[in-house]
Order: C-alpha cells, then structure tokens, then sequence
C-alpha cells in the first residue's frame, strides 16, 4: 500500500466518506490510513494529537465544564470484491457502496467533519471534545486498539458522555450485548473406517451438543426500557483425518451474545449449563474470548442529554461495542452513527446518502450547545 492522499476535512460528509472508505484498512493494516487521519487533525491547529500504535488520538482543552468523547475504529472485515466504493442510485436512493461504508468509515466521516468544525483554533465548542480513531475493533478484543489505549493513555478515555460513531441508521442504541467465543472439544479413538467399531467417533460425539443448541430457546431481556435478545449460536465444526478414518478430535465453536445484565462470569457459567450433559459425557470446554456488554445508562444526565438533542427514542444495540470499555470507567456511552448496522461485514455493503448530513448536523448541534 502506498501513502495516502490527504484528507479535506473541508469537504462535504459525502465525499469524506467516499475518501476514507476508497482507502483499504482490513484490521492490522490500518498504519497509512492512520497517518492519513493524524496528518489531517494536525492540520486543524487547535487540537492536542497523539498517536498510539496505529489509534489518532485528539483533544481540544478550552477549559468547558463537560468533556464529550467520540470514538470510532478505522478497520474493516477482508474486503469482497466491494472496493473501490460506488455511488448507485437505488429505489430512487443515493447509496455509496464499498467495504466499511456503514462499519464504520461513514461514521469515521462524520467524526472528521466534528473536528474540522471545533478542532481550529477559536472554535467554540459547548464541551471539550476528544476524538479516537483506533486500530484493530473487528478482531479478537485483545488486540482492539481502545484496549491499548486504556491500558497506554487511560487518560484519554475519560469524559461526561462517550459517543460510539457505530452504525445505527441514524438511531440512538444504549448499552451493548456482551460476546463469548467457545470451543467444545470431544475424543474419541481413531480407528479404520471399515472397522468402524473398534473406534469412537468424535465427530458423532458432537451430536448431543448440536442437538442441543437447535432446541435452546434465548432469553428477551428487557432493561431501562430497552430489549436485549440474547443468542447462543455453533459458528463452526472442525474434525475428520481421512476418508477413511474414524476421526478422534472433533471441536464445536460456538457464539454466545447476551444482555448485559450478565456479566462475563454469569455467562461462562450459563454456557456451561447448557452443555452440561456433554461435559459430564467428557468433552471439554474451553472459553478463547469473552467481552462483556455495557448496561443502556441512559437515566445518566449526560447520555439523556444527547438522546433529547437527537429527538429520537433510543433502542438495545444488539451486538458488542466499545461502549463495554466506556461503561467498564463508569462514563455513560451511547451509540449513534449513519451506517445501517445490518449491511455490516455483507458484499452489498452501503450507506444510505441521506443518513450522512443528518448524523453531522445532531452532533454539531448537540456539540454547539443548540437545539437539534
């Protein structure tokens, strides 16, 4: 990859957004599109700028009462043949198509046109603003750029209210659900298949796990108004050495999001009753990731604030977010972006044109201290 053109934080949320996207950042190859974003922050004078691996961090300090925290990651998913990004007109609506479209470069956008606006020096803002641009979110969580940030520049994450630039088709989501990552191993002992009973199938073994997650029934959680829709789900199946042998290894990887009413611990612990009857047969579990949700805090003055400003009801986000880190500090994190949650990680993936100006127009408002 190439160095980066420079971005034109003066130009309209559009074309920022075709900018970001037509510059391929499949997470851990984020470093020229980071150098792009820094480089553009630098330029606006009025900001402190740091960089932390391949995560921008910035911050105004006028001394406001308040401090508001916009926070958006910079990868995407493997790209599928999506780039570069198309502007189509479809049922009559303006779509701009491209990998990390609505994951979240949109998003990214908006966030870009915020700091152009109150990151030159005389801005006005009615808080003080920080903007995190980070590395590495659609990956395991150990190695989420945010989480180098808190453990690096903790510091930086503090503020009265985080806002997520996540995708949300321009809706205010609370909270997120936590997410677990699960192997359920089985033995056997391996044997010709034409002398299939000298052996133990572990393959056959996972019968009883499967047919229990076909049956399982997830709960609807209901929390400050908000319904949280669990989900325990086999994600993959791995076993088998040869066509013709009866296989000894057999793994089940399964994926468990729930309500955060649940902690990582309660939700291990929920796993495991499920398999229960599995395990007393003499398979294994093993837990290779496990990220806690985030309660809505919506009741939080700050976060009722934004949700006012908005003028829209808020809902669950069912998926996880860094929203988890904010919350895990006790700062009140929401999120709110342009993109449409669903198109996520998809080929077709696009946003809608129409949602872009909007989302930027509620958080200058929002940031200006002026009605929506």
């Amino acid at each position: 990859m190439t160095d980066l053109p420079p971005l034109d934080l003066t130009a309209d949320v559009l074309a920022l957004t075709r900018a970001l996207v037509d510059a391929p950042s499949v997470s851990g190859s984020e470093e020229h599109l980071a150098d792009a974003v820094e480089a553009a922050l630098r330029g606006l004078g009025g900001l402190e700028v740091e960089r932390v691996g391949n995560s921008v961090l910035a911050r105004t300090s006028l001394d406001r009462p308040s401090r508001v925290v916009l926070a958006g990651h910079l990868d995407t998913v493997p790209i599928a043949d999506n780039l570069p990004s198309e502007l189509r007109e479809v049922d009559g609506l303006q779509r701009l198509y491209g990998c990390g479209t609505s994951d979240m470069k949109a998003g990214d956008a908006v966030m870009l046109r915020v700091a152009g606006r109150f990151g030159v020096p005389g801005a006005e803002p009615a808080h003080d603003l920080t903007f995190l641009f980070y590395d590495n979110e659609e990956v395991e969580s150990a190695k989420n750029g945010l989480g180098r940030v808190a453990r690096e520049r903790r510091g930086w994450l503090y503020g009265d209210l985080a806002i997520l630039l996540e995708p949300t088709d321009g809706e205010i989501e609370g909270g997120c659900q936590g997410t677990l990552r699960a192997e359920l191993h089985t033995a056997g002992r391996r044997a010709h298949s034409a002398r299939s009973w000298l052996g133990v199938n572990a393959v056959h073994g996972l019968a009883g796990a499967l047919a229990t997650l076909a049956a399982y029934e997830p709960r609807r959680v209901e929390i400050d108004g908000l319904t949280y829709r669990e989900g325990l789900n086999a994600v993959g199946v791995t076993g088998g050495v040869a066509g013709n042998v009866i296989p000894d290894e057999a793994s089940l990887t399964v994926n468990f999001r729930y309500a955060p009413d649940r902690d990582e611990d309660a939700a291990e612990a929920h796993v495991r009753s499920v398999f229960a009857q599995a395990l007393a047969a003499g398979a294994t579990l093993t837990v290779t990731d496990n990220a806690g949700g985030a309660l809505p805090g919506l009741a939080e003055p700050a976060a009722a604030a934004f949700v006012a400003a908005v003028g829209r009801p808020a809902r669950a986000k069912l998926g996880w977010t860094d929203v988890a880190r904010f919350a895990a500090f006790g700062i009140p994190a929401v999120n709110y972006g342009p993109g449409d949650p669903q198109l996520a990680h998809t080929r077709e993936e696009h946003v809608l044109v129409d949602r872009l100006q909007p989302a930027e127009d509620a958080l200058i408002a929002y940031l200006s201290g002026s009605p929506a």
